[in-house]
């Protein structure tokens, strides 16, 4: 279905679009930031809180490490706009270094956790829930790319054929 080409591919994806996102977030007021815009999780700081909570959450399924330090009811407001901008890169970071050290078989099997959410024992094929952590990515920040239209924010490409081919560091 997948391959450790396609997680890598849109690992660099992720970190892309949140370099610029983060970046462009950063220029406005608190007030803008934080104001409820009817998204999922209601403004820009509270969904982008809720995006890295959600991939902290799938990765530490993934790579066995650290998973978040609240519940998905507390995730929108977990972060302080401070938290999240020195958080992110270092998540994004760790993402990379999952994608990039997995191979073909890592992709195989089931993957058997406890959601809190559905408050059951889940297992599905991990192939599936790698797509799941992107694909939320990309659900989340494209709510969050409309709020900061809606904010006249100028805001970057996200079609993945003009990601660069070297995606920097974070700054």
């Amino acid at each position: 279905m997948i391959s450790p080409e396609y997680a890598q591919t849109m690992a660099r994806y992720n970190a892309w679009q949140n370099q610029w996102m983060f970046q462009a977030t950063d220029g406005l007021s608190e007030q803008q930031r934080q104001e409820d815009r009817a998204g999922f999780w209601g403004g820009i700081q509270s969904t982008l809180g809720h995006l890295l909570w959600g991939d902290t959450l799938w990765i530490s399924r993934f790579d066995g490490g650290p998973g978040p330090d609240v519940a998905l009811a507390g995730s929108r407001m977990a972060y302080d706009w401070s938290t999240l901008m020195a958080q992110r890169p270092m998540l994004d970071a760790r993402i990379a270094a999952w994608a990039w050290s997995m191979g073909q078989s890592d992709l195989e099997g089931d993957l058997s956790w406890y959601s809190g959410a559905a408050e059951r024992h889940m297992t599905m094929p991990m192939a599936i829930c790698v797509v799941q952590v992107f694909n939320h990515q990309t659900h989340h920040r494209g709510q969050v790319h409309a709020m900061l239209t809606a904010c006249g924010v100028k805001t970057d490409d996200t079609d993945l054929p003009f990601m660069p081919d070297d995606v920097p560091e974070w700054r």
